[in-house]
């Protein structure tokens, strides 16, 4: 068997503590990695795995061999990328990822403008309100709204977005303006969750945390659904500041209860790969981050310097 082919499955397993997952990220079936495994092993005569029941970590010789593997692996695909000149000039498909609203709001728009730029890279977005593994759907970029777990990934953040409490002022003369978060219980709420059940909304106040379940008048798996809602007086909707930002400044909705916001939320955008990712991703990361950084929308503003 091919001596690098092998190193590349054994470096799979051990990033990815597994066989199968390994498989799906080769694209190979988890025979062919067992055998390659146990190839390997035979070759070199020691043990490079310990298999348990819920997963595979390397043995001290397996670490070490580990170490070696990733850099002349690491060398073999800096000199054939030197030869093909696939890092040098953008090419190729690109596979972005973000939530439905934000990549429609933002990420479309900004891949619509790179590919203008560079007409050699198609594209392809996949929008969902989960964590997209990267991996796993072979996409190369994510822009993410959260506090990212740690990862191999490499990660640049580019903003904050506030979760943030709204309605119009037409309602609010109507039904009054609510102080504390316990006030809501006497309003119209419209509530997004992608689950059965309400959930709860956070706040702080004084450095304290406070959680209240709503009672939600409309229950949807659409922010765009509450914030409709709330333009048109029914009641008080919840969301991310960036939803909102352009109906506030329009005086079309209006924040309640910013005494009591939790700490704002980053944004990150996520790529596979670091200095050794092709050209295409490298120029998208480099052409989204400070247009994503210059957005009125997703800045830092005085309440998220202070928090973050």
């Amino acid at each position: 068997m091919d001596r690098l082919e092998l190193m590349q499955t054994f470096v799979a397993v051990a990033e990815e503590e597994g066989f199968a997952p390994a498989a799906r990220r080769l694209a190979i079936s988890p025979p062919v990695v067992t055998r390659h495994v146990a190839a390997l092993e035979q070759r070199l005569g020691v043990v490079l795995l310990e298999r348990t029941t819920r997963k595979v970590r390397v043995t001290e010789a397996g670490a070490r061999y580990l170490a070696d593997c990733k850099r002349l692996l690491s060398e073999v695909e800096d000199a054939e990328a030197a030869v093909t000149g696939e890092h040098s000039a953008p090419r190729g498909a690109l596979g972005v990822t973000a939530s439905v609203m934000f990549g429609r709001l933002f990420v479309a728009p900004l891949l619509v403008s790179f590919l203008e730029k560079y007409p050699h890279v198609t594209a392809r977005a996949l929008l969902h309100d989960r964590v997209v593994d990267l991996m796993d759907e072979g996409l190369d970029v994510a822009v993410r709204i959260a506090h990212l777990e740690d990862s191999s990934l490499n990660a640049v953040k580019v903003g904050t977005v506030r979760r943030v409490t709204c309605a119009s002022p037409a309602y609010l003369a109507k039904h009054g303006v609510p102080k504390t978060p316990r006030d809501l219980a006497e309003h119209r709420t419209f509530v997004f969750s992608s689950e059965r059940a309400v959930p709860a909304w956070s706040f702080e106040h004084r450095g304290k945390s406070v959680s209240f379940r709503p009672r939600a008048t409309l229950l949807a798996n659409a922010s765009e659904v509450g914030i409709d809602a709330a333009l048109a007086g029914a009641g008080i909707t919840r969301a991310l500041s960036y939803m909102v930002a352009a109906h506030v400044r329009a005086g079309e909705l209006r924040l309640l209860l910013e005494d009591h916001e939790p700490a704002p939320l980053p944004i990150h955008v996520v790529y596979r790969e670091g200095r050794r990712a092709p050209a295409r991703v490298r120029a998208f990361v480099d052409f989204a981050v400070p247009r994503l950084r210059q957005s009125a929308d997703l800045g830092l503003d005085s309440r998220a310097r202070r928090r973050s």
